[in-house]
């Protein structure tokens, strides 16, 4: 696992008590890189920096998957052979892994922590995962 200090600066302009940010402040620090700098075919796409150095980091390093939710990021990827999951999907993942119990308290707390998301999505997801 590898998070882009891009994406660990937009984390940290989110609020003090935000769980990913107190993370990334303790035990989630060992995986934070810089991403170097951006190959020209990522920053033509004009994505946002955590989106970018996602991109950058998996496109510098074959075999790396990317975790995005962004639609032109993901068609970013898609267009440069990068394997993509979202945040439902890797929910879903760690469900079938047996890494969780049950996705609904998770999925359930995602639009309370500033995750937008349509409920048909949630509700999809659920069903999924036979909940």
């Amino acid at each position: 696992m590898t998070i882009p200090s891009g994406v660990k600066e937009e984390i940290d302009e989110g609020p003090e008590n935000d769980p990913a940010r107190i993370w990334l402040k303790s035990d989630g620090k060992k995986w934070v890189r810089d991403s170097g700098p951006i190959d020209p075919v990522i920053s033509a796409w004009g994505l946002g920096q955590g989106e970018t150095e996602v991109l950058n980091w998996a496109y510098e390093h074959p075999g790396y998957e990317a975790i995005l939710d962004d639609k032109a990021a993901k068609n970013c990827a898609s267009s440069v052979h990068i394997k993509v999951h979202g945040t439902i999907g890797i929910i879903l993942l760690a469900k079938q892994e047996g890494i969780i119990e049950k996705v609904s308290p998770i999925l359930n707390r995602l639009p309370k922590v500033g995750f937008r998301i349509h409920p048909a999505i949630l509700a999809a997801a659920k069903k999924l995962a036979h909940e």
